[in-house]
């Protein structure tokens, strides 16, 4: 679990940031629905810059919160010019509203929670606004932590994954494999070395902040080209570098003969 830290003030937030913050608030007061408004993710590492999007947080009374969800791009579009909204099953968050807003572009991740909900959290949000203290009585009763990497998990996985690949190599699926090989850098390999430099381990998220020069330009060698021998070379280094910084008892047995595997595969394509 990462160490608190002091968020930013709104005033220190770049001046879109900060606009539609003291804009939307007073906005969703008005709906008695709404009992409260906090702001989560980069706002609280004190890391928002004018690249960054905003989290926020909008705790919806029970008794409301499914005809909430069912108008929520009718309410964020009284906030500001909404261009564009979408719900996030995608990421496997439905209650999760992704907006884009401008001019000035701006994205804005709104999360509906019903105070039913509220210890269903990866992080203690900052609240902005709130009736009484009916939310900040709550959120921090319950100490959240960023989800962390499973090494048992990963490794029961790992080879797998790897087996996977080379397959597609081999067959000629070269943007399988070159996304394939993604996804380990994502799932894999870019959330321990984060989470070894004591950063939240989201995917590939800031690891050029964190990671030691070394560390990335090894993880760069884990990048192919679109070619088959590339592709498997990509793969040989995600391999070593797994080996390196892996966490979990090693699965001898597995990784011997996907090893083994590769070599064939290279073998294939001299």
């Amino acid at each position: 679990m990462f160490p608190p830290q002091d968020p930013p003030q709104i005033t220190t937030l770049p001046d879109p940031h900060r606009d539609f913050i003291e804009s939307s608030v007073p906005r969703l007061k008005n709906d008695s629905r709404i009992f409260g408004v906090a702001v989560g993710g980069s706002y609280l590492l004190d890391e928002i810059d004018e690249f960054s999007d905003l989290d926020l947080v909008v705790y919806i009374d029970p008794q409301h919160y499914q005809a909430v969800l069912s108008e929520r791009p009718k309410i964020v579009q009284k906030i500001g010019t909404l261009l564009e909204s979408f719900t996030g099953e995608h990421v496997g968050e439905p209650r999760l509203l992704i907006c884009l807003f401008g001019p000035p572009l701006l994205h804005i991740d709104f999360k509906f929670v019903s105070m039913d909900d509220i210890d269903d959290k990866v992080e203690n949000p900052i609240v902005l606004w709130e009736r009484g203290d009916v939310i900040s009585s709550q959120v921090n009763l319950k100490v959240s932590e960023f989800p962390q990497p499973d090494a048992a998990w990963i490794e029961k996985r790992f080879w797998t994954w790897i087996h996977y690949t080379a397959t597609k190599i081999g067959r000629g699926e070269i943007f399988e494999a070159v996304d394939a090989i993604g996804f380990l850098r994502v799932n894999v390999l870019g959330p321990i070395i984060l989470n070894q430099n004591g950063a939240r381990p989201q995917g590939l998220r800031k690891l050029e902040q964190h990671a030691s020069q070394e560390e990335l330009k090894i993880l760069r060698r884990t990048l192919p080209v679109y070619d088959a021998r590339d592709c498997l070379r990509a793969l040989h280094e995600s391999v070593e570098l797994y080996n390196t910084i892996r966490e979990a008892p090693v699965n001898q047995g597995i990784e011997k003969l996907v090893v083994e595997y590769l070599s064939q595969i290279e073998s294939q394509l001299n």
